[in-house]
């Protein structure tokens, strides 16, 4: 029974981004350190998923590469046909044989996604869509997104175009490398045209510290995708959340993905400090389940705007002198590993999940796992524990963990 509840905490982590067991079908994720390549989170990453909107990223592309190129200049007037007029919502309202300059169908593809605009613009640049998305797809495979196929410039349905959390990234990470003066359109929230104003899918540029683009996306098909970039103290990372049930809980989970990297990375630094000071590591946020059980003690109902009851999936750290090195007695059972201290139940209990999944079995024998309740500063803490170890089985539990870069250290009795 223990174990069938532990799973269940697992399967949370898809099930509260996606209630639906279809939504959760489509669910993937991943979340890379662009600075050093590490992958921080991945779900599902190279799963095939319809990347809805996101194509948009790809179509942009290709505009800035003409632009870079010299074959075009912001100032071109880009011509409305009626194919591309015919396109549906979300668009932005061109009739045929209407214009509108290339900078205006940047802003048009980032903030308003508008689906005209992305045909006006692959029959500008390439003569029809068709064409367009197979020049698409080679400029894809050049970029290393082995696993898409382009069908169109858009986004719309078609089941024959797809792409995966871990290309999309790939995408993101090409878009900012490659063209760093066009980046920045990324970042606006809004623009005007034949006196309309248009506001931005994407609510966490200028709401979430550091997210300064890229693109959102939706079909009935793919359900709510987004792709982000964000940029602390220089450090910059990308984000990319498919399948999501509902704008507002991918917008949830995208924030928690994006605060747990940002804690990772800052854990990771503090380990490296410590480490030069011979001092025991600290707890980093390294499990993948953790990243995302967080989110299942969230009500999806409240995951709204900038969420801001949504705990960060984060490792609250252990104080320095309760990590000191111990001597194992010969005798009791009463030793403990410890191999997390989280901000929620769900996590820890995670955690106890994943450790007992690593080849340990053996070693921890009849251990017990416990989640324990603590208090710091004032705030709910759970500890992730197994317990009834002598010292020599606890040391040799976290020689084996810290061997796999994982997080422990043995608790003597009492403590």
């Amino acid at each position: 029974m223990a174990r069938i509840l532990l799973f269940l905490v697992c399967a949370l982590s898809v099930i509260a981004l996606a209630p639906r067991a279809e939504a959760s079908e489509r669910y993937a994720a991943f979340v890379a350190d662009m600075q050093t390549g590490e992958v921080l989170h991945a779900r599902r990453a190279d799963a095939l998923r319809y990347p809805a909107s996101l194509t948009k990223m790809m179509t942009l592309y290709m505009l800035f590469d003409a632009l870079e190129r010299g074959e075009i200049v912001l100032d071109d007037s880009i011509t409305a046909s009626s194919e591309a007029a015919s396109r549906p919502a979300s668009r932005l309202g061109l009739r045929a044989g209407q214009t509108l300059t290339v900078e205006t169908a940047i802003r048009a593809l980032i903030i308003q996604s508008a689906n005209d605009v992305a045909v006006a613009v692959a029959e500008h640049l390439e003569g029809d869509e068709a064409r367009f998305a197979e020049v698409m797809t080679a400029r894809a495979r050049e970029l290393g997104m082995a696993n898409t196929v382009f069908r169109n410039a858009s986004g719309l349905p078609d089941a024959r175009q797809q792409t995966t959390a871990r290309d999309i990234a790939r995408l993101a990470y090409a878009l900012h490398r490659d063209f760093p003066d066009y980046y920045a359109y990324f970042s606006e929230t809004r623009f005007r045209w034949n006196g309309v104003t248009h506001r931005t899918h994407n609510t966490l540029v200028g709401d979430q510290p550091g997210v300064d683009g890229l693109k959102t996306g939706y079909i009935r098909a793919s359900g709510f995708n987004l792709a982000a970039s964000a940029e602390r103290d220089g450090h910059r990372i990308i984000a990319v959340v498919m399948g999501g049930a509902s704008a507002s809980v991918r917008d949830a989970h995208a924030r928690e993905l994006i605060e747990a990297a940002y804690s990772a990375i800052n854990a990771r630094s503090e380990s490296r400090m410590l480490a030069a000071l011979n001092m025991p590591r600290l707890n980093p946020v390294r499990e993948q389940e953790i990243l995302t059980a967080e989110l299942s003690t969230l009500p999806a109902q409240t995951a709204q705007g900038s969420a801001p009851g949504v705990p960060a999936a984060r490792v609250e750290l252990e104080p320095l002198d309760g990590l000191r090195t111990y001597s194992a007695p010969e005798t009791p059972s009463d030793w403990a590993v410890q191999v997390g201290a989280y901000t929620s139940q769900a996590a820890a209990s995670a955690r106890l999940e994943s450790v007992a999944m690593m080849g340990l079995h053996t070693l921890l024998g009849d251990a017990q796992a416990r989640v324990e309740p603590m208090q710091r500063n004032g705030r709910q803490l759970w500890r992730a524990r197994y317990a009834g170890l002598d010292g020599s089985r606890a040391q040799s539990i976290c020689q084996r963990l810290e061997a796999s870069g994982e997080s422990c250290f043995a608790v003597p009795p009492a403590a």
